[in-house]
């Protein structure tokens, strides 16, 4: 049947038997199962049963509708215990796990379900900082120094992103930090701009921190020679 994964164990094994068996889904983990974009999560399910069980079976299917499924590597692991991988091919939502007992003439004697999740995890797009500049790369002190770039997103092609905050840092010669100066805001096709004085000589770099959609991203650096009046006696 479309939509189910169909797994087989042995366990442990005595020659006494009881009339009223059972099988219990003791443990699912994760749940939910979170599934990232080309890997696989692998959940492991925990079952117990009565001593007088020889066989269990496992099958997960989606809960609501059937849906046909790619064929998974299972793996029977001791003590009644199973472990599947999901990746993003499978379909996100609350799915229906069912543990069947058989005893020794493999007949079914008991049977329990649990339910879990399985959700694709939202992978945040590339981005990058293009075309960052500060003008002019020679400056008197106290003069205004001008920065400007562009903030682009990876959607089938780099695009320009609107409305994000690009923050701009200043690294002074000699310096090893990096100290906030300005900050600008892009419009419709990606473009910021900034302003800030002229002190002393030095590196400037643009920084976009992300968020819940979108990656960091920092640009080049671009070196501004900053200088002063010259004094005279």
């Amino acid at each position: 049947m479309g939509g189910a994964m169909l797994v087989s164990g042995a366990g442990a094994a005595s020659a006494a038997a009881k009339r009223d068996a059972e099988i219990k889904i003791r443990d699912i983990s994760p749940n939910p199962v979170a599934v990232q974009r080309g890997r696989t999560t692998t959940a492991y399910f925990d079952i117990g049963a009565t001593r007088d069980v020889r066989r269990v079976e496992l099958s997960v299917t989606p809960a609501e509708g059937l849906r046909t499924m790619r064929t998974k590597d299972v793996r029977d692991l001791e003590g009644w215990r199973f472990a599947i991988g999901f990746n993003e091919h499978d379909p996100s939502g609350k799915w229906r796990a069912t543990a069947t007992a058989y005893d020794r003439f493999n007949r079914v004697i008991a049977r329990d379900s649990a339910f879990f999740s399985v959700y694709l995890k939202r992978s945040k797009a590339d981005t990058r900082v293009e075309r960052f500049s500060a003008d002019p790369s020679s400056v008197r002190s106290g003069r205004t120094i001008g920065f400007s770039g562009y903030l682009q997103a990876e959607n089938r092609g780099w695009r320009g992103v609107r409305g994000e905050r690009v923050n701009v840092y200043y690294r002074a010669s000699g310096s090893s930090a990096w100290k906030w100066v300005a900050a600008g805001t892009t419009s419709w096709n990606g473009k910021f701009t900034a302003q800030t004085r002229a002190f002393r000589s030095g590196s400037f770099r643009a920084v976009y921190a992300g968020d819940e959609r979108l990656d960091s991203a920092t640009s080049r650096t671009d070196y501004v020679r900053v200088y002063g009046p010259v004094w005279r006696r």
